[in-house]
């Protein structure tokens, strides 16, 4: 009797049978082979089109990490801002004792009064810095208080409606790296200015992915990739960080619910194309390597042979042995003798 070849056609047992093994000559035998029992019989076209190696990744669309901003100085908080509302460079973010508390952007915050001519240090290059991109007459590489400094920081003061002194004391703004965004409010109105009062967020939505560590190497910081809104849409975006630090794993296993993970942060390319999303589950897709203009057919149309190899099979049952390529999806890369565009194909799917 002869022997009965088994039909394997579910992806991973094609994967396990070993993709692109060498495909076996059934034209030359002469000992035709029963036709095979299909759990299915339907037939399917050998397609020419461009196949990418491309992996999708689950991850959550909003503002990023979340940060806590603390007040400085004395006095009682009298007004608060919105959630949502976005710190502005030299305008006001709360009020204290009445008087507005406005943002400046720079890397040391104020630590001292500055109330007199040649003060010098970082906190007061920071201050010239943002007088001079505020549009007053004040060198921006300044690092010490001059009189043309302490005067057009006086009308700054009176123009957003603080004490016109000239004079600047730690409490009287709050020094920020850039914009943000209030993502909530801690504190309440006559809370004491000293203590935590919001937290603040970037003002760009992202993509927070947690990737298993063993897969990452296909993440690296500038490449493009495309991210799925929850209605299908798809919108360009580029790989903004691949953290250095692993979480989970080991012993967190069974706490963190998986394998060692690296945080990669996405950015949309264009920020109008998420606006109406503050905060969504999304996918990740990530293009690897791409063949062109290959031909393909459906995974259930491979028949894995028991010695090995790969074949399709025609609607009147004979067999045409395959070469395999590139698996995505629901897609694999076929070629062989005998193998053209257009012709049917008997598959499973």
């Amino acid at each position: 009797m002869p022997e009965r070849r088994t039909l394997l056609v579910a992806v991973a047992v094609v994967v396990a049978a070993g993709v692109g093994a060498g495909a076996v000559a059934l034209a030359d035998r002469d000992d035709t082979p029963q036709t095979p029992v299909r759990p299915k019989v339907a037939t399917t076209k050998v397609v020419r089109t461009d196949l990418a190696d491309t992996q999708t990744f689950a991850g959550t669309l909003g503002y990023g990490g979340v940060t806590s901003l603390k007040g400085t100085g004395t006095g009682t908080v009298t007004k608060l801002p919105t959630i949502g509302a976005v710190a502005a460079r030299g305008e006001a973010l709360y009020w204290v004792d009445g008087h507005p508390v406005p943002v400046l952007f720079g890397d040391t915050p104020l630590y001292r009064p500055l109330d007199k001519p040649d003060i010098e240090g970082p906190d007061v290059a920071v201050v010239a810095t943002n007088l001079a991109e505020l549009g007053y007459s004040v060198s921006a590489r300044a690092k010490k208080t001059t009189p043309a400094m302490l005067a057009a920081l006086k009308k700054w003061q009176e123009k957003v409606g603080m004490e016109p002194t000239g004079t600047l004391a730690p409490g009287q703004v709050v020094v920020l790296a850039g914009p943000v965004r209030v993502n909530s409010v801690t504190a309440q109105l006559g809370d004491p200015a000293a203590g935590e009062l919001l937290t603040v967020t970037a003002t760009t939505k992202v993509v927070t992915m947690p990737v298993e560590a063993g897969e990452v190497s296909r993440l690296s910081t500038g490449i493009p990739v495309t991210v799925v809104r929850p209605d299908g849409k798809e919108v360009p975006a580029t790989v903004a960080s691949v953290s250095t630090a692993v979480t989970g794993g080991g012993e967190d296993q069974a706490q963190t619910g998986g394998p060692p993970k690296v945080e990669v942060i996405v950015t949309p390319v264009d920020q109008q194309a998420v606006a109406d999303l503050d905060s969504a589950a999304v996918q990740v897709k990530v293009t690897g390597q791409v063949h062109k203009g290959v031909l393909a057919v459906p995974v259930g149309a491979l028949v894995a042979l028991r010695e090995g190899g790969y074949a399709v099979q025609l609607p009147d049952g004979a067999y045409r042995a395959v070469s395999t390529g590139m698996f995505s999806r629901e897609l694999v890369e076929i070629s062989g003798k005998g193998i053209d565009e257009g012709m049917t194909v008997v598959t499973t799917s």
